[in-house]
């Protein structure tokens, strides 16, 4: 017998989604993962400004800020009276450094701990209309940028390695691990509002050796 109703694997059939950095990496998954599942997807995409603090401008800064932040308040400004009428729901992409902190990377830090905090007060806020705002913070992700990273080190193998370590699980996280839990958010999770997942592997748990004084005389010197 023919069935004309949606095939019951495509979890988000005739939905709309935005995706922005949707053209690599997690982004890219995301894209990917809502149109194997029936959506219709728009993205966009730009690349980041590089920074590390010393040498970061206030104008450097400034930017990564309105690409990180302001992009995705404005995104969310501009989706939402659409969203209160069909009860739509945001999916913020945090980062756990925004938590745990990272070294040589102040400002990328401080935007992703906005993005964060930005997604519990927009829950709040957006509750009345019964829009859901959730975020995923992944952790060591093996993506394009990974890749290129661990090709511009000293020793590729050793970086990967110490990547692939920083997890309980002995692994990095793969984009499309992050897509299924975007999926799951919009998809499933329709009883979960201002929440963050961390698709870490455990990276934020366990003691581990962290001692920062050992290099700081070389740094200072």
């Amino acid at each position: 017998m023919a069935s004309y109703g949606p095939e019951p694997c495509l979890r988000y059939h005739n939905k709309v989604v935005i995706v922005t950095g949707g053209t690599k990496g997690i982004g890219e998954a995301i894209v990917r993962v809502f149109v194997s599942n029936g959506a219709s997807v728009v993205f966009c995409s730009t690349d980041p400004p590089e920074q590390i603090i010393d040498n970061t401008s206030a104008q450097e800064f400034q930017d990564l800020l309105t690409l990180n932040l302001i992009g995705y308040f404005l995104t969310a400004k501009y989706a939402l009276p659409h969203l209160r009428k069909t009860q739509g729901n945001i999916i913020n992409v945090s980062s756990l450094v925004g938590i745990i902190g990272q070294k040589h990377a102040i400002p990328y830090v401080a935007t992703k701990g906005a993005v964060t905090a930005m997604t519990k007060a927009m829950s709040v806020d957006e509750s009345q209309y019964n829009v859901r705002v959730n975020s995923i913070s992944p952790g060591n992700i093996w993506t394009p940028m990974w890749e290129e990273l661990s090709r511009q080190s000293a020793d590729p193998d050793a970086m990967v390695l110490g990547g692939k370590d920083a997890q309980l699980l002995g692994r990095m996280g793969t984009p499309e691990e992050c897509a299924n839990a975007a999926l799951f958010l919009a998809a499933e999770g329709t009883f979960c509002t201002g929440i963050d997942i961390l698709l870490t592997g455990g990276a934020e748990l366990n003691y581990a050796n962290k001692n920062q004084q050992k290099t700081r005389s070389s740094i200072y010197d």
